[in-house]
């Protein structure tokens, strides 16, 4: 029994596996093995390629391409247009199948609108990637970056407010009022709070 909705004009290979509570809008096509977690958000006009994996409550925008060789972990936000890559030599007339590169998206990760992400990268937890920058090289947990190639801005609390950490390396998110703390250029959540 389908436990998720579809709309009429969505196709979904055979072999899928799909979450409940997921909703999968206008035009997108979910291709054969992919994994998707319990209540997604598949936007419209979306290409989920074969294999690929989506964990719990991903929210993907509209006219986005999700290759194959991309995880996604729980409470990922793809926005509008973002594209990832899984060949990093691409050429018309040569198949390189065989040499995708994997990228993983770390859980609570947020993804702005007409990002590029080349492939064999991985984004931290929590980390922020400004709309249309270029990730080309991993990003850490928590933090903020943006530009052509992406660099590191700051860092961001798990609410996506901007942190600013005093000079003992602590800083207090205005949202929810954790505590997160810097260490040898990682950021981490505090345990033990005020």
């Amino acid at each position: 029994m389908k436990n998720y909705f579809a709309h009429e004009s969505a196709y979904i290979d055979q072999g899928c596996e799909i979450g409940e509570g997921t909703k999968i809008w206008h035009f997108s096509h979910i291709m054969i093995h992919c994994k998707i977690g319990m209540n997604c958000n598949i936007g419209q006009n979306v290409v989920v390629s074969p294999q690929v994996v989506l964990g719990d409550n991903v929210k993907v925008q509209n006219n986005v391409s999700v290759y194959t060789g991309v995880t996604c972990e729980d409470d990922v936000f793809i926005g509008p247009s973002v594209v990832f890559t899984n060949v990093i030599n691409p050429r018309s007339a040569i198949s390189r199948k065989t040499e995708y590169l994997a990228t993983k998206v770390g859980k609570g990760a947020s993804i702005g609108a007409n990002a590029t992400i080349v492939c064999g990268n991985t984004i931290g937890s929590y980390a922020f990637i400004g709309a249309g920058s270029v990730v080309t090289k991993d990003v850490p947990d928590y933090a903020l970056v943006m530009g052509n190639p992406a660099r590191q801005k700051g860092w961001m609390s798990e609410q996506g407010v901007k942190l600013s950490f005093d000079a003992e390396g602590k800083a207090k998110c205005p949202d929810s009022g954790s505590v997160y703390l810097l260490e040898n250029g990682k950021v981490r959540k505090s345990i033990s709070q005020p």
